[in-house]
């Protein structure tokens, strides 16, 4: 439980929307909707992993669940738009999540992948020392299509779709970012976003050849000691891939919530 009696996984649900909310609300396309038991995010850009819908509270039956799986496929259907539903099974009640994929894939939403949400009430100081990394905020021309390129790689998307997200400098007030150079290169990165009393983690990517050098951990590290002097926040959220859960394990990070993200 939080300190406002927040149940954990709902700090996580609630960052994450935050973090797609800010992306959405920088775009001249964007668009913020309120459903029933439904949020929708929507960058209305290429990659339809930045058009998204959310759960905004609990489920109680399968038939809710078809309801709430109903209301965003008709908002983005009307739109002609790709997009994502990230799908917080914690929502959800036990006996109807036994049964949630199957619903969702018999309404053409397919799983794309399954993360775990985590928090660290505080994090935990490295267990070996960390490389020297230059860490600069996103802020220029430079850094943006260092942030971009590296996205792109990483998410394994075309850097045009990636461009599409971030095009708009506003989205840098709140979706804070930060860029990782090595010699003069860019080589890793990380955003951050403060929302329902939490720093959330995101875009932690590191280039191929780079990978298990320390460079992301740094990275992540400068950043969160930034935001957090600057925020006063500590407590901290992410949704681990397979590859880092064992570093973020290490970090103070422990496992909260379930999120499954499906595609049209």
């Amino acid at each position: 439980m939080g300190d406002t009696g927040t149940v954990e996984f709902q700090l996580v649900a609630d960052n994450l929307r935050e973090s797609f909310r800010a992306i959405a609300s920088s775009r001249t396309g964007g668009e913020l909707r309120e459903l029933n038991g439904v949020s929708i995010a929507s960058a209305g850009v290429t990659f339809q992993m930045f058009n998204t819908a959310f759960l905004s509270g609990p489920v109680s039956t399968e038939a809710e669940l078809k309801k709430r799986i109903l209301e965003p496929i008709g908002h983005f259907d009307s739109r002609g738009q790709e997009w994502a539903y990230w799908v917080c099974e914690d929502w959800i009640d036990p006996q109807a999540r036994k049964r949630a994929r199957g619903l969702f894939e018999n309404h053409g939403l397919r799983l794309s992948t399954e993360l775990p949400g985590m928090i660290a009430d505080r994090i935990l100081p490295p267990v070996k020392p960390l490389p020297q990394i230059d860490v600069q905020r996103v802020r220029s021309a430079a850094t943006w299509d260092a942030f971009c390129e590296i996205g792109s790689v990483c998410f394994h998307v075309p850097l045009t779709w990636f461009r599409e997200v971030f095009d708009n400098d506003a989205v840098w007030d709140r979706f804070v970012s930060f860029v990782g150079y090595v010699d003069g290169e860019p080589v890793s990165t990380t955003s951050i976003v403060s929302g329902a009393g939490v720093i959330g983690v995101y875009n932690v990517a590191t280039l191929p050849g780079c990978q298990r050098r320390g460079f992301g951990e740094a990275v992540m590290r400068q950043a969160l000691a930034e935001i957090r002097k600057e925020r006063g926040l500590e407590r901290v959220i992410l949704q681990s891939t397979p590859a880092g859960l064992k570093l973020y394990e290490r970090m103070g990070f422990r496992e909260v919530a379930r999120v499954a993200v499906y595609s049209s």
